[in-house]
């Protein structure tokens, strides 16, 4: 099953392609750019601003980490605007945000960009049925206990004033400004000083076994 068959459109799209192949993957290009051009439009009109938080101080200047793909976040959150949480799904209700299933990916690009070389090997990896060996930029050490979903919960969804388009800039706090990158690079210290200063601006816990297990 497609991506598209999770969406009332997409199954309507997936049965008017049934007759022809070449017709179905025509209709679905038309449907995936049209979705595209619409949020592009939308968002475009939206505040950039986060309303109701202060952005924590600190840069960092790390190692470049490689990885198996030059994945380009500027493409997709930047030039096409897909919401950060479109693919990092459990940021909102987990630990952790999560990398992207294959399947997500493929959902668009088995019929986008086919012939560039990172679609190439993604779609090796994905006949080959192996997720791409993906590696960590952004950690905290193992005492550190903290939590996407509260986080996003704070910012996002308690936010009033905030629309949930702007997710990216909230996600900027900690991860720098990750849709004007290709492969993400670590900007932000995640030391206790910078996460201290953060919860000091933004009404934040100070009781130490909020972060400390």
């Amino acid at each position: 099953m497609s991506v598209l068959q999770h969406l009332p459109l997409g199954r309507f799209i997936e049965a008017a392609g049934r007759g022809s192949r070449k017709t179905g993957r025509t209709v679905q290009m038309s449907f995936i750019l049209l979705l595209m051009a619409a949020m592009a439009m939308f968002s475009a009109n939206v505040s950039a601003e986060v309303p109701n938080a202060v952005p924590p101080e600190g840069t960092h200047s790390g190692i470049h980490v490689e990885q198996p793909i030059e994945f380009p976040h500027d493409i997709h959150a930047d030039v096409n605007k897909i919401n950060c949480m479109y693919c990092h799904t459990y940021a909102r209700r987990s630990k952790v945000a999560g990398i992207p299933p294959t399947s997500k990916c493929m959902g668009c690009h088995s019929i986008i960009a086919t012939d560039k070389p990172r679609i190439q090997k993604l779609t090796e990896y994905w006949e080959n049925k192996q997720p791409p060996p993906w590696n960590k930029v952004h950690d905290v050490p193992d005492y550190v206990h903290f939590t996407h979903e509260k986080h996003i919960k704070r910012f996002v969804i308690d936010n009033e004033d905030l629309q949930v388009e702007n997710v990216s800039e909230v996600c900027a706090f900690c991860h720098g400004e990750i849709k004007k990158m290709t492969v993400a690079n670590k900007v932000k210290p995640l030391t206790m000083g910078f996460c201290q200063r953060c919860h000091q601006a933004n009404d934040g816990p100070s009781d130490c076994w909020k972060c400390h297990k």
